[in-house]
């Protein structure tokens, strides 16, 4: 009977943690058609491109050796496809009392539940730094983030590992539940650096500090990829409870599910509301980030606020994503996508919102933590762009970023119905 049920569990787990990974993966289609809207007609097809291709470089790299490195050497390559029932039900059996409760999948699921996190946040960069950058520095620089820079903070972070041996994130009070900073803040800080060293878009400032605003090709399509990733992070936030098949955990997803909408609401309304008294107009991009605002700020603890905080939370982080994308401009750091903003400043303040409602986490773990996290991504990604740009060059030339990357990185249009041709 004890058997049936370690069985019933672990086949529960598994599937959850499939479906769970699942809903992440089509994050990838939401981060793709976000970026697509977002950006000017003719950078189309290079950003889709982009989106594709990183995913398959992540998937490809975190298994190689990403998965290795922030798991303490438990490598997929190793005999993660092989299962030992009789070992595992007698492991589960022999623990003192009994079965605990303890989650209980495959590790194949677990890979694909944690692989793609990794391609989350190699999918934040690549709209930051859109309609400029060259397609194969961007490849190029994936390899690394996906294979060595995010799984060496993740080790430090969801692994366990003390940072280079001088102190244990854990031990400090550090807590992201499903990753504000581990995959959101870490994003955005590897797509500053690269923001930093590539420079903004021809035009995009004038000379007496004007700001131009390039408008987005396809604001449907940005809308759509805005629900798109809305409907990914109950996956996002709901897979990082890890297990289902108690009474418990069930509710706990629940909660987590409840909580991770209320804050996407709550952030839509909040940046909507702030967008009508700053600009006098009612702005659907700032809508759009409002509530990727609040999903980000939830993402570090939705398991313990009530549904009202939850809410409260994600309004927050729609107000600050505003005023973000706002000081970025006004230091001539141009985000086409808002990125930055959403997913890094609002990573940190989920982050810093933990202690609100986690009593086990401490405000200076916290900050420790963030601190770590961002120092590390910021700086080897700042080595390994400008090493990329000594080598090969970031940018585009001048009259191809005009002309439009879609045409000189990947010989094509989007759109070529709507284009004049000479």
């Amino acid at each position: 009977m004890e058997n049936n049920v370690f069985e019933l569990q672990y086949a529960i787990d598994t599937f959850y943690f499939l479906v769970m990974g699942a809903f992440v993966m089509w994050m990838a289609a939401g981060f793709a058609m976000l970026e697509a809207g977002l950006v000017r007609a003719k950078n189309t097809t290079e950003i889709l491109t982009k989106n594709v291709a990183l995913y398959a470089v992540a998937c490809t790299m975190y298994m190689v050796c990403g998965y290795a490195l922030m798991y303490d050497g438990s490598a997929f390559l190793s005999g993660m496809g092989t299962i030992d029932v009789p070992s595992i039900l007698n492991d589960f059996a022999n623990r003192d009392g009994g079965f605990d409760g303890s989650a209980l999948y495959s590790s194949a699921s677990d890979f694909f539940f944690q692989v793609v996190f990794v391609a989350t946040a190699m999918s934040i960069v690549s709209g930051a730094v859109a309609e400029r950058m060259k397609l194969w520095a961007f490849l190029i620089f994936a390899v690394v983030m996906t294979g060595f820079i995010y799984p060496m903070e993740g080790s430090w972070t969801w692994g366990g590992a003390s940072v280079f041996g001088l102190y244990s994130l854990g031990d400090l009070g550090f807590s992201d539940f499903a990753g504000s900073g581990i995959v959101h803040m870490a994003g955005a800080a590897a797509a500053l650096a690269g923001v930093l060293l590539l420079g903004a878009r021809k035009g995009k400032y004038g000379p007496n500090g004007e700001i131009r605003a390039f408008p987005g090709a396809n604001l449907p399509l940005a809308t759509l990829g805005t629900f798109i990733l809305w409907m990914g992070w109950f996956g996002f936030n709901g897979g990082s409870v890890l297990k289902l098949g108690d009474i418990a955990s069930a509710h706990s997803v629940a909660m987590v599910f409840l909580n991770t909408n209320a804050a996407a609401a709550g952030g839509a309304i909040a940046a909507l509301i702030t967008a009508r008294l700053m600009f006098g107009k009612a702005d659907l991009t700032m809508l759009l980030n409002g509530a990727l605002a609040g999903l980000v700020v939830i993402t570090a603890e939705p398991s313990t606020p009530s549904a009202l905080l939850a809410t409260l939370f994600g309004a927050l982080g729609g107000v600050l994503v505003v005023f973000s994308i706002v000081t970025l401009d006004k230091l001539r750091i141009d985000d086409p996508v808002g990125a930055i903003s959403v997913h890094g400043v609002c990573g940190l303040l989920g982050l810093l919102l933990v202690p609100a409602t986690n009593g086990d986490v401490s405000l200076s773990g916290q900050i420790i933590g963030a601190l770590t996290i961002f120092i590390w991504v910021f700086v080897v990604s700042l080595i390994v762009w400008g090493i990329l740009k000594a080598v090969m060059g970031l940018r585009v030339s001048e009259e191809e970023e005009y002309e439009g990357v879609d045409l000189s990185e990947c010989g094509m249009e989007a759109y070529p119905e709507f284009v004049s041709t000479k």
